[in-house]
Parts: C-alpha cells; structure tokens; sequence
C-alpha cells in the first residue's frame, strides 16, 4: 500500500504493545487512521505515536477486555464518534501463569480470545459495513497444534490448568472455529472474516509474568523474531494473497485445515450466546 495519507480506518485491540504496536506503527506510517482498544496508555516516546496523538490519526479508547461493563462503554463510544472501519484487528490476548477467570466467571483466556472477539465484531458490524475494506482479521495461534481433546462445553471453566498449550490453545482454536462458522453470516454484508496465526514472536514484557512454560521464556527471549514478524503476518491476512477468501485460518499466508471442525457450530452458538444475553441486552 503506499505511504500518503488516506482515509481507511482500522481498528486494533492491543494495539500499544508487541504485535500491536508493531501493526499500529505500520498502518500509520501507510497513512492509516488508527482506532485503538487498549487497557493501558501508549508510550509517548515514540514520535510516530506522538504525533499521530497530537493529529488524532491515532485515537484510543481504554477498556479492560475482560470486563463487559467497561467493553460496553468503550464499544459505545466508537460507535457514537467514529462514522466507518474498514479493517478490524482483533489482536489482543495473552497467556496468564494459573486459572483465572473474568468478572463474568469465565476463564479468561475464553473470555478475551474467543468471546470478546466476536461480541467486537457484531457490536460493530454497522460501521464494518460502511467502510471499503469490510474486514475482520483474529489472532490465532498454531498452540492449538498441541490439542489432543476439545470440548467445547470445558472452555468457560476448564477441569485443569496448563501454560500455553492449555487453556491460551484451546481458546485461540475456539476461536478460528467460530470464525470459519460465521463466516456465510457476515458476507451477506459483505464483510470477509479470516483468523491469522502470527507464529512465534518475542512478546515478552518486563516486570510482566508471561505465563508461558519454564523451558519457552528464555527460547522466546533469544531465539524467537521481534513482533515486527507477527504484524506482518497480520497485515498480510488482511490486505494480503486470501483477500476475497472468507472464515479460513492462515499460517504464513496459507489456509489451513483446522482440526475439530465439527465442534465449529456449538462454539459459535457458545459466544453468540454469551452476547446476546449477557452484552447485547445490557
């Protein structure tokens, strides 16, 4: 894409650390305008950041994901000021070290990487539908490589608790399943939808638990490529070779086969659920 400026709109949630940030600095400096859905503040120390600020080519909205009640109002005043998005990021996530669970009782993982996206997506889809690109890019993760057992009814509170390859997987799997099934829904407005796995990036943030394994900390912290990668990967599911495909999961730009598919329609029904009752008719 070139560098002028220009009036596409994309929206990112995580956008002020790691493959978030990575994302949000190339989308402005490509002459993007940048909605972001953070729970904390960007650094100012970045003058790409700080002038895009001062421009307000860069505007932020700060919500907790993982609380609806903040969510709500922070969904509620993109709506009421932004008049299109063109390209929305579903980025943010994570891995937590134990068994947590959101203030709506779910385990978290389940809460900010497979309902949250979807409740962002439908709240909304009315400014989806008036803008050019009509996007919807989710983070995936190839963590769910690792899944044995999938059940869909375990995800809001799971039995066991394992780093990275148990809840954090079995969430991103949940959600390239809801994503493949939702898929005929949302190209009636013409809106296409892909999941994207970022592959392995060096997230780690200092004086934050990372809530990955003992053995993979240090493997990320020396070995794996800055988050420049997992935002590349990114920009490409959205703007990249599978433009015109929709519902697929991509790995280095390719679709992939997703194992338990036929799961795919009870987790759908699972986060529609959650946000018909318990977002929606707030």
């Amino acid at each position: 894409m070139n560098t002028r400026e220009h009036d596409k709109v994309a929206l990112i949630t995580g956008a002020n650390h790691g493959i978030g940030l990575e994302l949000t600095r190339r989308l402005l400096s490509e002459g993007f305008q940048v909605i972001a859905l953070n729970r904390s503040a960007f650094s100012e120390d970045d003058p790409l950041i700080r002038e895009s600020l001062d421009r307000r080519r860069l505007r932020v909205h700060r919500a907790d994901l993982s609380d609806f009640e903040g969510l709500g109002r922070a969904l509620g005043a993109i709506r009421a000021t932004e008049e299109k998005i063109d390209v929305l990021f579903n980025n943010a996530g994570g891995s937590v070290p134990e068994l947590t669970f959101s203030r709506q009782g779910r385990e978290l993982h389940f809460e900010v990487q497979t309902v949250v996206p979807y409740i962002i997506a439908m709240e909304l889809r009315d400014l989806l539908r008036r803008g050019t690109l009509k996007t919807v890019v989710n983070t995936s993760s190839n963590a769910f490589d690792t899944t044995r057992r999938f059940d869909p009814d375990a995800l809001e509170r799971p039995a066991s608790f394992k780093q990275l390859f148990g809840p954090y997987a079995t969430s991103k799997l949940a959600l390239s399943l809801w994503t493949r099934e939702v898929a005929p829904l949302l190209e009636g407005d013409g809106i296409e939808i892909r999941s994207v796995d970022p592959g392995a990036n060096n997230t780690l943030r200092k004086g934050k638990r990372s809530g990955l394994p003992f053995y993979v900390e240090p493997l990320m912290r020396f070995f794996f490529p800055p988050p420049s990668q997992g935002a590349s990967r990114l920009y490409e599911g959205a703007f990249g070779a599978n433009r015109g495909l929709s519902g697929v999961y991509l790995r280095k730009d390719r679709a992939m086969d997703l194992p338990f598919r036929e799961h795919g329609p009870r987790v759908l029904e699972k986060v529609r659920s959650i946000h018909e009752r318990e977002f929606a008719a707030r």
